[in-house]
């Protein structure tokens, strides 16, 4: 087992310095249970200052010029492209995840940062024919974006550094100033974060970083007028209350999901497998697009059940610093204990475990594979967020629609057919945010449009779309005269 440091107490980030708080709490390794720091836990009084710090600190990026925003971002970028190792490991000991995902992760937040320096250069509107209508003759117009204001951003555990690069990269992009609450067992990553904005030239005041309980700072963020949008990635529940409590605030959710991938009869299944071994497991099934439900054609089932069984099996399993571990702890003991719960109720209810469904000598979730599963169990219309996946038989790519539909949730889905019509079909009538042919539901690129539909959230990420959300269009109307 490799050896945890303990290092010091980390403060807040507030106005480009660090802020020292009255209460501070142990963070623990989720795999090793070892201490790595002391995380400041601040109250309302500091959450808004820091508020207070992004309102000025807002007034100074938002007359910043393009370019100059877009080369702030791209420095990042390249400080972490030189420190891509370091950053990995800090991913990695503070939320388990195993470092070559963990490396990946900091390759695609690099990805991220410059994605959003392209972005920061080209903001623009568009012109508008007044003379379309005849009260409009004798008048230009044109259409400008602006950014809104203090941005108060609410980010989970499962990507520490890229989906805070999702809501700070659009919003440093647009002109805007953000205050963020990262999750509480992730707090690490976000402070580096701001460390490496600070040294890549951001003005003071425009990244702030509160640590501490949802229910002090996520709440005092939520309620202050002086923010003007709030930007939150977690589960439905939490961000349910975050919007009936928003008000007029501006408000992207992404929240939960349990997707799901239907596999038609034409389905070669040895050039899949090792795909769906990758949707399912990686990051411990901690992906809001984690494959948690495979709908298989009777055709296929028995063979895509035994072979991914068996590379299920391969994975290895254990510390999340080893380079070969591709399974580490989930990130808490309470989530591991509702997870195996979850496996038993199923098995109670007619399901058939093939494979997993118990804990490593470590305490560790092994990668587990259900079948015959009632669509009523947890673990096929709840989000398991575990290395957890049913396989169910179907007779049909328009039986397994019905099955993905039948679903709370609608972020991503999957088909595999060679039948154009079938992916027709399926991409015009799944209920979902987007549909993945060919492939796995997990799939995603940085650029791309990402969110769902029903308790999936509202609004869009992807660069060019989270621009759109933090900035405010305006329009300019000329009139010539006679």
């Amino acid at each position: 087992m490799t050896k945890v440091e303990t290092v010091e107490k980390k403060h807040l980030f507030i106005n480009g310095v660090d802020v020292e708080a009255a209460e501070y709490a142990p963070l623990y390794s989720p795999y090793s249970g070892e201490k790595i720091a002391d995380i400041a836990m601040a109250d309302e009084e500091l959450t808004r200052e820091a508020i207070k710090a992004a309102e000025a600190g807002f007034q100074v990026i938002s007359k910043m010029p393009a370019y100059k925003r877009a080369a702030i971002l791209e420095k990042v970028a390249k400080l972490l492209e030189e420190r891509l190792e370091e950053a990995a490991t800090v991913i990695s000991r503070e939320s388990a995840k195993p470092i070559v995902f963990a490396k990946g992760e900091v390759s695609r937040t690099i990805e991220t940062y410059k994605f959003a320096a392209e972005e920061a250069k080209r903001i623009h509107g568009e012109t508008i024919p007044f003379d379309a209508s005849p009260g409009g003759v004798g008048r230009i117009g044109y259409t400008t974006r602006k950014p809104i204001g203090v941005i108060g951003a609410i980010t989970p555990f499962n990507f520490p550094m890229n989906l805070v690069a999702h809501k700070v990269g659009p919003a440093v992009a647009s002109g805007n100033s953000i205050v963020l609450k990262p999750a509480s067992q992730t707090p690490l990553t976000a402070l580096y974060i701001a460390q490496l904005f600070k040294e890549a030239g951001l003005p003071d005041g425009v990244l702030n970083v509160v640590t501490g309980s949802g229910s002090v700072v996520g709440e005092e963020i939520i309620r202050d007028h002086r923010v003007a949008m709030i930007t939150f990635t977690g589960s439905p529940g939490v961000g349910i209350a975050i919007r009936n409590k928003a008000g007029l605030k501006r408000t992207t959710l992404e929240l939960g999901s349990n997707a799901a991938v239907i596999l038609d009869k034409d389905t070669n299944v040895d050039s899949v497998v090792d795909r769906h071994v990758t949707g399912a497991f990686s990051n411990q099934g901690q992906v809001c697009i984690s494959l948690q439900r495979v709908y298989a054609h009777e055709d296929v089932y028995e063979e895509f059940v035994e072979k991914f069984a068996v590379k299920a099996k391969e994975l290895k399993i254990g510390d999340p610093l080893d380079p070969e571990t591709y399974i580490s702890a989930l990130i808490s003991k309470k989530e591991t204990e509702r997870a195996l719960g979850w496996i038993e109720e199923a098995k109670q209810n007619g399901a058939v475990v093939v494979t997993g469904g118990k804990l490593t000598a470590d305490g560790v979730l092994e990668p587990t594979i259900i079948t015959n599963v009632d669509p009523k169990q947890k673990v096929s219309c709840q989000e398991v967020f575990a290395p957890v996946v049913i396989v169910n038989k179907v007779s049909s790519v328009e039986e397994a629609i019905d099955y993905v539909n039948d679903s709370r949730y609608g972020l991503q889905a999957g088909v595999y057919t060679k039948n154009v019509d079938k992916a027709l079909l399926a991409s015009e009538i799944l209920e979902v945010g987007a549909v993945m042919i060919n492939d796995i539901p997990t799939f995603r690129v940085d650029h791309m449009p990402y969110g769902g539909v029903k308790e999936s959230g509202t609004g869009r990420e992807g660069i060019k779309y989270a621009v759109e959300e933090m900035t405010e269009l305006k329009l300019v109307v000329w009139n010539r005269g006679e």
